[in-house]
């Protein structure tokens, strides 16, 4: 989650911890999603993710795995700051997790992380890598390794990945949406699909916020 400085704090939007703040580090290039584009993606998903496994491979602030997991997920969280990852685990001392929930922070590599995942076994994967790298293509192709059949992958990015450029590497897109400078793409495997015209002409379709 990177490209200009931090703001003071985003919020959960739904689940048990609904309304709690997050804090965000003032570190140069930390990006939080915005909670607009949040709501909306949970909206797609929905309110109950209970039993879900889920993977943020580029934690940063920690904003889309937690949303994830107030709702109910398992969620590994993963990130190589290690002053964002030590925050993380204070946020995560602060809501105090159900027992019933394991909800984890890793500091390292999240392509890595997503590379050593079982096969078909994560039903929710977000990649928000920083905008000026090179690590959309490497993220997408262990994500769709990890991604369960009947899983989602969202990505986040700073132009849209329309269908000629997602199907080499295994994903339709589901549902989207543009907010400002922010693509956002709700990803299937292609191996779902069932109809290839209407996919190619959904992730066509942007919605603006």
């Amino acid at each position: 989650m990177r490209t200009p400085a931090g703001r003071g704090e985003v919020r959960i939007i739904g689940g048990q911890w609904k309304r709690t703040r997050l804090p965000v580090a003032q570190q140069p290039g930390l990006r939080p999603t915005p909670d607009r584009v949040r709501e909306t993606l949970f909206n797609w998903l929905g309110s109950n993710l209970t039993g879900w496994h889920c993977l943020d491979a580029f934690a940063g602030t920690g904003a889309l795995g937690l949303e994830a997991a107030s709702r109910g997920a398992s969620v590994e969280l993963v990130e190589s700051d290690p002053a964002l990852v030590a925050r993380l685990r204070a946020v995560l001392q602060r809501l105090q997790v159900p027992p019933t929930q394991q909800v984890t922070v890793q500091r390292g590599d999240g392509i890595a992380a997503l590379r050593q995942s079982a096969p078909a076994s994560l039903q929710l994967i977000f990649l928000d890598p920083p905008f000026a790298s090179d690590l959309f293509t490497p993220a997408l192709q262990a994500a769709r390794r990890a991604v369960a059949p009947d899983g989602f992958v969202y990505l986040e990015a700073p132009h849209a990945w329309d269908a000629a450029a997602l199907a080499p590497l295994g994903f339709a897109a589901h549902r989207t949406l543009r907010a400002g400078a922010v693509h956002a793409h709700l990803l299937r495997p292609v191996a779902l699909a069932q109809d290839t015209s209407i996919l190619i002409a959904v992730s066509a379709l942007y919605i603006s916020v």
